[in-house]
């Protein structure tokens, strides 16, 4: 299953029924809400909820070339921190599309992965949705 995670209390009624979770989690400056404490928290406990059950799950995060390297590093340490069993944890960055927004910004998504990587596991996979023209 595929869940922004802002609802954990409704994830905990259909966790029986799922194997495999992708967990988003949303930047500051994607400005998605205007509480973004909450939210993140939000999704902390759904990501912890998912792994207590023995669910397999990763978080997935949205890069921009405007997303800084202190950024997602900052957000990855927190992860680690308040995810108990972070070990079991992936995080994935996904470039934000078009892809030609990062032709002349390949080292800083390196330079963000890495970042990233001091902290948790972690991939770089493209948004394969909108390569392939899905919605």
């Amino acid at each position: 299953m595929e869940t922004n995670g802002s609802l954990p209390g409704e994830l905990k009624k259909i966790v029986d029924y799922l194997s495999y979770a992708s967990v988003d989690i949303k930047l500051p400056g994607h400005e998605a809400v205007l509480d973004w404490e909450n939210l993140f928290q939000r999704e902390l406990e759904s990501i912890n909820l998912l792994i207590d059950e023995g669910i397999n799950t990763y978080c997935k995060v949205v890069v921009l070339p405007s997303t800084s390297e202190d950024e997602i590093g900052w957000i990855a340490s927190r992860v680690k921190q308040d995810v108990q069993k972070s070990s079991k944890l992936l995080m994935v960055l996904q470039p934000a599309s078009p892809l030609e927004n990062w032709a002349h910004c390949q080292s800083k998504l390196l330079g963000i992965s890495a970042e990233t990587g001091k902290h948790l596991d972690v991939l770089t996979i493209p948004q394969v949705h909108k390569l392939l023209g899905l919605r």
